[in-house]
């Protein structure tokens, strides 16, 4: 099986006004995200125990083995770049009356979430992902995940919303102020939209 690197589902500029240039936006997705795509291609096409699998099946094979760690970062990269595209919204910031009130009911409101969130995405050090994820439990949650992990691989419960905590998600617009980079995207360009799909 052979992955790409999928289209954008808005243009290069469409996240300027909200905060996300097309400097970055081209960087981070015909780059970064393309260099994952291509390692993992050249692991699929040396080791036959990943012929045929999903990226899905990949990420889940690959964890916790560290002879496969470049295996399941590349993986882990492209899972959560697949689902961070989606996350994205140029209207984003909207919060849909199902999630809003799923929110308020399980973190007592909407700005408990918004600080719950910033807490998990400015602390995470180094590189790496926050989420906001429906536990097992019924009940959702923010986490954070290092690196190229993900609530897939963790089995901390089913990714809602993502958020890339990688400096080059936001280094050219942001520079180091990765807290004003999460309050922008959970004000301006979280697709909240995506995340109420994803409660299912």
């Amino acid at each position: 099986m052979t992955f790409s690197l999928p289209a954008l589902p808005y243009s290069a500029n469409a996240l300027a006004a909200g905060g996300m240039s097309q400097e970055t936006l081209e960087l981070h997705h015909g780059k970064h995200h393309q260099a994952y795509v291509t390692a993992l291609n050249g692991f699929v096409e040396k080791m036959p125990e990943l012929a045929g699998k999903s990226l899905d099946e990949i990420v889940l094979f690959a964890k916790d083995k560290p002879d496969l760690a470049p295996v399941f970062n590349n993986a882990g990269q492209h899972w959560n770049h697949i689902h961070f595209w989606q996350a994205l919204n140029p209207n984003g910031g909207k919060l849909p009356g199902r999630l809003e009130a799923k929110i308020a009911e399980d973190f007592g409101s909407v700005d408990a979430f918004k600080d719950s969130f910033k807490t998990a995405a400015t602390t995470q050090f180094g590189s790496g992902w926050a989420w906001l994820i429906l536990g097992s439990d019924g009940k959702l949650r923010t986490t954070k995940t290092p690196n190229g992990s993900n609530p897939l691989a963790t089995g901390e419960g089913k990714a809602l919303l993502g958020l890339d905590v990688w400096e080059h998600a936001y280094y050219v617009d942001f520079r180091n102020r990765r807290p004003d980079y999460v309050s922008n995207f959970l004000d301006k360009l979280a697709n909240y939209e995506f995340a109420e799909a994803n409660l299912g």
